[in-house]
């Protein structure tokens, strides 16, 4: 049984970053502890490695450094995988490996945007809760059926810590800071980073519609009911009994502040679900429709062509740079 980590206890990271990786979700969560370092005085380190101690670039083209090997590292506490773009093809069997050695010595592993796929691939999410970036999450959910993927914005389960991109890994540094050092000094270092808040990690990171206008909860309430029934989509009034609403007073509702029906609504739903796994996954270009909830894999592909402008397969065939976009949430 993987025991529970004192977050208090973790203050030196090692930083795994995958080529391609997210520069942004690195950076956030770098920046978050020079920043506790700043206000409660040296608490904190954190260094840069790969596997072999050869430099990545990360997917805007820039690099950070200097790094270091894993075997080389200056010991730590926690290693964290940064990964980013294109992350299937980043996780080779020396990455794979290293992660798998660091597991055997106990040491406490996380991930920042879609690094959790590496942690996936060697086997080491196999009964835990994880966040991963939204766009990756239908193609890991499909893959690794051992793994509780969610849609949060961080995880802290155990001796594992993973987290989406952009700036939540700030959010997520900042439940050690506090575990560490309080929450005057979680209320001060988001002062000096002019934000408002920090988020907690059961916040959703991709939510399906924005936040309803006050009285209109039925609107988010409908729209997550679709978006977990992708695979089995339900009728438009199956959608309004659930909600307490009649289907007039549903189709009302969503082309009024969505300026779509809900069928149409429901219908991108599952386009945009199936675009994420024609991306992000290497199944079968049927199975993706029979886990969008399509028929037939002609009707799949006529409502694709119409929503994106090409066939499902010409989507696959795409360059990486026009199919994976720079991940951040």
């Amino acid at each position: 049984m993987s025991a529970t980590v004192d977050l208090g206890a973790v203050t030196r990271f090692a930083f795994l970053t995958l080529p391609n990786y997210s520069m942004i979700a690195l950076s956030a969560a770098v920046e978050a502890l020079r920043m506790a370092n700043y206000l409660a005085g040296p608490t904190y380190s954190w260094q840069i490695v790969t596997a072999d101690g050869a430099g990545v670039n990360a997917s805007n083209g820039l690099s950070l450094g200097p790094t270091r090997s894993l075997r080389e590292a200056a010991p730590f506490d926690a290693a964290l995988v940064c990964g980013g773009v294109d992350v299937r093809q980043a996780v080779d069997r020396a990455t794979v490996e290293a992660l798998r050695r660091l597991a055997r010595s106990r040491v406490p592993l996380g991930s920042l945007c879609t690094g959790a796929f590496a942690l996936a691939e060697a086997g080491l999410l196999d009964g835990y809760r994880c966040a991963v970036h939204w766009e990756n999450l239908a193609a890991v959910r499909e893959e690794f059926d051992r793994v509780e993927f969610t849609e949060d914005l961080f995880v802290v389960d155990r001796d594992r810590f993973t987290c989406t991109g952009g700036s939540a890994p700030l959010d997520m540094m900042a439940r050690f800071i506090e575990a560490r050092l309080g929450a005057d000094t979680v209320r001060r270092l988001s002062e000096q980073f002019v934000l408002d808040r920090l988020r907690g990690g059961a916040e959703p990171q991709h939510p399906a519609v924005p936040p309803s206008p006050r009285g209109h909860p039925a609107l988010s309430e409908a729209a997550q009911l679709m978006r977990r029934t992708v695979d089995a989509p339900l009728a438009v009034q199956a959608v309004a009994n659930r909600v307490g609403l009649s289907v007039r007073q549903l189709e009302r509702l969503f082309r009024h502040h969505l300026g779509v029906g809900p069928a149409e609504f429901s219908m991108r739903l599952r386009l945009d679900h199936a675009r994420e796994l024609l991306r992000q996954s290497d199944l079968a270009v049927t199975s993706i429709a029979v886990a969008c909830g399509f028929a037939s894999p002609p009707h799949f592909s006529a409502a694709y062509r119409r929503r994106f402008g090409r066939a499902p397969r010409a989507e696959r065939a795409a360059p990486a740079a026009v199919r994976q976009p720079e991940l951040a949430s």
